[in-house]
């Protein structure tokens, strides 16, 4: 495994677009549905919420909590 890990990610990244652009394609083609009624159009649209989802998870700065520092944000205690 030669890859590193940000050209794992920008690869997740491009997949996780395209299946973006795949699924926005059959949701555009998709017939009109019926209100509240159409399981497999909400399912269409559940997947989306997950890709968005994931994305963002992927572009997110990553924060580890620690004694000094437990929330986003915060300064580092001194003492």
């Amino acid at each position: 495994m030669d890859q590193n890990f940000d050209e794992l990610r920008a690869s997740a990244a491009d997949a996780l677009h395209m299946a973006r652009v795949a699924l926005d394609a059959q949701i555009n083609t998709y017939p009109t549905p019926i209100s509240g009624c159409d399981a497999q159009f909400t399912y269409l649209l559940a997947e989306r919420r997950r890709l968005r989802n994931a994305v963002a998870a992927l572009e997110a700065d990553i924060f580890i909590p620690t004694p000094r520092t437990l929330t986003p944000g915060t300064g580092v205690e001194s003492r």
